[in-house]
Parts: structure tokens; sequence; C-alpha cells
């Protein structure tokens, strides 16, 4: 079961040996901060880093001002370094120089991962040395000296670095942003200092988690190591091995059951640990877990039915695991609303069910739930807890639609095109430039979408977008392959009008950051693996995945304006309120963040049109631009996809 909190002892469970550790000393929160009453205006900087995704949030008075990923501006997918680039953007999003933050927020204790670093090699010597020679140079150079490295990157400030803990800060990135006043927080994800999954409940703006399950035992690298056994890259494929599950048959579930997973009644998971070298080891897993399922899948290898058949089995499993895990909290807490964060509430299939299932009234998804959004509820962990401040609700939460990154203006856009030396067109008429753009779309373009602040999290949200006509039943191979330049299989999201959302999709809510999985209304699919690619019957099958759901984004005139219009224009000259909306970038790029990348992008792929603030591009008057086009099979062969 999932252990309470204790103020003593945790225990730690390893091949049958049990570690008790004293906890860290919680001590009283006290006040450093102005009272409530105070007119003076408080800012929090909220950090993550040195793992994946580092990110950096700024939250003045309590309101979520800027946050952004430092992959974004290095170009470096999941970047782990200190994010300097993402700090520097969110002072300069709030006119601050660092001497004016009251505080900085580091989203774990690495002194308490360190601890459990430790605990585990001393636990599995002398197995771990490998493992252990490698880790050491880095927490020794770096890790250990996070406050350190903070205080030489903001010179000016001499405020409090606090360190909350990794599930604390998953919890508050959660309820702090949603719309509920009281609520039951459940994370889950790979591990943080000892926790990898947590509940507990928030009212106002107090949050308090109840009780957490410990490492090695853990749902997210359960699920991280069969993304390593099919041959994806953990902490950036899993989202491969959720895509491909509908094309699997769960046949591999009761062996998963039976030697590789325990799922207990209240969602706590226990691992074989004979099959999973990860506590102490260099891989996620090994032969032992090859003796089980045959041989790795290689990265880039062709894919079988036997990892899709994997693939369907682990994302079941999973889902048992969760739905099993919300009814606990919801049991043991008494809420009728949820919060949910940590990498595993990405999982939109899972989150999907468990809102089918109607255990709560509502369900709230922090649309950054990894590691990035840990910084933001460092900083939000850090204001209402640590400084006592009140708590305001927002409608419909606090996240303004994901759109917290940079934005630029329309003179810095049209300097880039200008440098460029390449035609376009403006429309300062916002009707004129959704018209023009829905013609593209509904002629056939694929069309580069850039407006506004850049999304928060790893979906673009009409911010970021690549966009496209849904009803086309080549589109998805088509943009894949010409576009992203990725595997065939990998599914597109629809972007649809919140008040048509009924009617093309079995939803009953919004779901503005595509964290939901639900039915397309009326698709079929017939055919066995990959051949269901074909066996789409739909209305608007580009967007309707191979067992008919669609991962949905709804789309409303209050958080996202332009795109509301762009996708009423495509509406009135269609009759379909729905567009394909997938991430601005290419196979292993971050998403774009300045006109600079957009127009690199949209020069290096196939894209048909740019459309860049006001400011529409158009390949085929770009002269020479006819020379680039490659045929979808000359792209296949060239980068090796099926």
């Amino acid at each position: 079961m999932i252990r309470p909190l204790s103020p003593d002892v945790r225990d730690f469970a390893a091949r049958g040996r049990i570690l008790g550790r004293p906890t860290a000393h919680r001590r009283p929160f006290v006040p450093i901060l102005p009272p409530a009453s105070s007119p003076l205006r408080v800012n929090v900087l909220g950090l993550s880093a040195f793992y994946h995704d580092s990110a950096a949030a700024l939250v003045v008075n309590g309101r979520i001002v800027a946050a952004a990923q430092e992959e974004r501006f290095t170009r470096k997918k999941h970047d782990a370094d200190f994010p300097a680039h993402a700090v520097r953007y969110v002072l300069r999003e709030a006119g601050l120089s660092p001497d004016r933050l009251d505080l900085v927020a580091f989203y774990d204790k690495p002194l308490l991962k360190f601890e459990r670093l430790l605990e585990t090699y001393v636990a599995y010597a002398p197995r771990g040395l490998a493992s252990f020679l490698k880790a050491m140079p880095v927490w020794l150079k770096g890790k250990l000296a996070i406050e350190k490295t903070i205080r030489a990157a903001l010179e000016e400030f001499d405020g409090p670095v606090l360190f909350p803990e990794h599930h604390e800060s998953h919890a508050a990135s959660a309820f702090y942003p949603s719309p509920f006043d009281r609520a039951a927080v459940l994370t889950t994800d790979g591990v943080g200092e000892w926790a990898t999954t947590s509940f507990g409940v928030g009212s106002g703006a107090e949050l308090r988690l109840i009780a957490e399950q410990h490492f090695p035992h853990s749902l997210g690298l359960f699920y991280s190591a069969f993304t390593y056994f099919t041959g994806f890259r953990v902490n950036s494929g899993e989202y491969k091995l959720m895509g491909l599950a509908p094309y699997g048959t769960p046949r591999y579930v009761d062996a998963l059951r039976d030697g590789v997973i325990d799922v207990k009644d209240d969602g706590s998971v226990w691992l074989n640990l004979d099959l999973f070298p990860f506590p102490a080891g260099l891989t996620m897993t090994d032969a032992k877990m090859e003796a089980l399922f045959g041989p790795r899948r290689l990265p880039e290898a062709p894919l079988t039915q036997r990892e899709m058949d994997l693939a369907a089995s682990v994302q079941a499993v999973t889902e048992e695991a969760m739905l099993k895990m919300a009814r606990h909290v919801r049991n043991e807490t008494g809420e009728r609303r949820l919060c949910l964060a940590g990498g595993v509430a990405l999982n939109c299939v899972a989150n999907g069910k468990l809102v089918r299932e109607g255990m709560f009234d509502d369900v709230f998804v922090q649309p950054a739930a990894g590691d990035a959004g840990g910084a933001l509820g460092a900083a939000l962990l850090a204001y209402h807890r640590y400084g006592e401040q009140p708590r305001s609700l927002a409608l419909p939460d606090a996240m303004q639609g994901a759109a917290l990154g940079p934005a630029f203006s329309d003179a810095e856009i049209e300097a880039v095109l200008l440098g460029a030396g390449v035609p376009y067109e403006r429309f300062d008429d916002e009707a004129a430039l959704v018209t023009k753009t829905a013609d593209l779309l509904a002629g056939g373009a694929a069309v580069g979408w850039f407006q506004g602040r850049m999304e928060y999290g790893p979906r673009a949200l009409g911010q970021r977008s690549i966009l496209a006509d849904p009803r086309g039943t080549d589109v998805q191979r088509l943009v894949n392959l010409k576009v992203k330049f990725r595997e065939s299989f990998r599914p597109f999201a629809p972007a649809v009008l919140e008040e048509h959302a009924a009617e093309w999709f079995g939803l009953d809510r919004p779901s503005p950051y595509m964290l939901l999985v639900a039915p397309v209304n009326d698709a079929v699919v017939t055919g066995d693996g990959l051949e269901r690619l074909h066996n789409v019957q739909s209305r608007i099958p580009a967007v309707t995945h191979v067992d008919g759901s669609a991962r949905v984004q709804t789309v409303n005139a209050f958080t996202s304006p332009r795109f509301h219009a762009l996708l009423e224009a495509f509406h009135r000259k269609t009759g379909v309120p729905v567009l394909v909306n997938t991430s601005f970038n290419v196979r292993g790029e971050p998403i774009v963040a300045t006109p600079q990348d957009a127009y690199r992008c949209f020069r290096n792929t196939h894209l048909d049109a740019l459309v860049l603030g006001p400011f529409v591009v158009e390949k085929a008057k770009i002269p020479g631009a006819e020379a680039e086009v490659l045929t979808p099979e000359q792209i296949a062969a060239t980068y090796g996809l099926d």
C-alpha cells in the first residue's frame, strides 16, 4: 500500500531490505514576506534543472507572469542545464532585475536526493559500482552546490533560496493554478527524492501531502523501462509508446502482472527488481527482461507486432494502476475534485479513462506536468506556503492557456522576413488573415502558425503549431513524413471549437491543454497492426487514431482569440470546426520559440505556408523553393522512416 508520511521515519524497500532513514527536518514555516495586507509587490522565481526539461517561472503577487523551458532558447531538446536563458526571459517579461526578487525556489531537495542515491548504492553494493563511479563526479562537482549556482547566476539577489520536495512542487503546480478551492492532488512520476507517487489535499492556500510510495517501486519508471525496451528514448519516447499502443493487442498483460509488476488495490505498484537494473545500474532493463519478452528492440530498428503488443500491455497496466490510485485517493480524501501532475499525468489516454470513470466531478491536469512544471510549482509553493500569502481563484484556470512564454512584435517578425528576402503578405485585418489561412488549409496546405506568447509545457496549443486539414485520408502520413520527419504511426491531435466539441468527440467538458483522449464520434477502424493506419473511417481521419480516439484540444475565444477565429473561418468554409494541430518543430528539435526558428523550420521542411503574426509566406511564391520539394517516398528513404 502507499505509505502514510511519517514525521520521523520513511521506509525504503529493496529486495527485502528495509532501510529506515530519518526524514529531512521539517521546520515550521516562518513568514518571510510582507503580510498579505501589504501593498508591496511580491516576486518569486521558481527553477527546475539538472535532470531533464529545465525551466524557470515567475510569480508576482500570486499571478503567473511568465514560464518557459530552457530547451526553447538553447534549441537542445530536454535541456537539463541551469535555465539561464529562461531566467533572463521571465525577469525581462516582468521588467525585473534579480535584486527585486523576494524569493527563489528550486523544485526539489538535492541533499535528500543524494541521500537516496547513496542508500541505494549501499543496498545494491557491489553491483552498482559502475553507476556509482559515473554519478558521483556529477554530484560532487555541481548538483550538491545548487544554491551556490543559483546565487552566482543571480548576482544581485540576496534573499532566501528555498528547496521544497519534488512531489510538493508537482502538487503545487497542479493545485494552485486549478479553478478549485478544494481538491485532492495526485502526483506520479519516475522519482523525486524518494517519492514516486504521492497524494494529498489542497484547500484555499493550504496544500498538504498525506501519503507517498518510494523508489524503486515506480509506475513512471515501469513505463520508462518499457519505453527503453521497445527502442525509444527514456524521458522523451514515452509519447511514442503511448501512441503505439492502439496498434497492438494487450496479450502480455498477464505476463506483466504475474512476474513484472504487482498493482495493489490502492494503486501502489511493486516491481520485480530482479528484472529492473535501474536502481543501481546503467540501463533500464537487461537480459532478464529479454528472457521474458525477447530481445530489446534497438533504436530505429523496424517495429514489429511484438513491440505494438508490449506497448498495448504496458499501457493497459498503467491505466489500471492510475484508476486504482485515483479511486483510493477519492476514498481516502473524500474530495470530489482531483488535480494531477508528474510525468505520468501526461498520459492523456489514462487521463481520459479516469475522467470517463466519473469518480470525480472534475479533473484538472497541469499542462506542464513533468519536471518543467516543477519550476512553477516551486514558485507557487514558496509564495503561498512559505510566504503565507492568500490564494485567489482564476477561471477557467490560472494557466492563461499555457501561453506564458515570449511573444514578438510585428516589427520584429517583419525584420526577420525582410532579412530572409522572401515575399510575404501582411494582413492587418484579423478577419482577412484568418480567412486567407483557412483558404490555404482547405486547399491542402500544411501551415506553420506562429502567434502570440509561446506555450509552456510539451504541447503546442495554437501559438507555435503546425496546422492542416483533418479531412484528408493521407494527411497524417504526409505531415509526419514531409514536415515532422518522424514515424508514420505517430498520431496527430485535433483542435476543435469548444462550442462544437461534443458534436465531434465523446467529450463532456473542455480539454484546453490536449491532455484528455476521447472517442471520435462515428469513427470505425478495421485491420491489425500498422495496416489499421490505412483503415480509418471517420469524418476527420487525419486526427482519428487507430483505436477511434483522439487527443482533443478544445479552443475558446477568451483564451485563444486568434486561433478560435481561424477555426471559425475554417468551419464556415468547410463545415468542419476542427484542424490538425501538432507542434511546430521537426523530429529531435524543441518547439520553435522565435520568428527565426519558425522561418528556419519552414524552409527546412516541406511546409507549404508560414503565418507569423499578421504575415503570410507561401513557399510556392518563393523563387527556387520548388527545387526543395521531395516526395514522401524520398523523405522516408532519406530519414529511414516507415
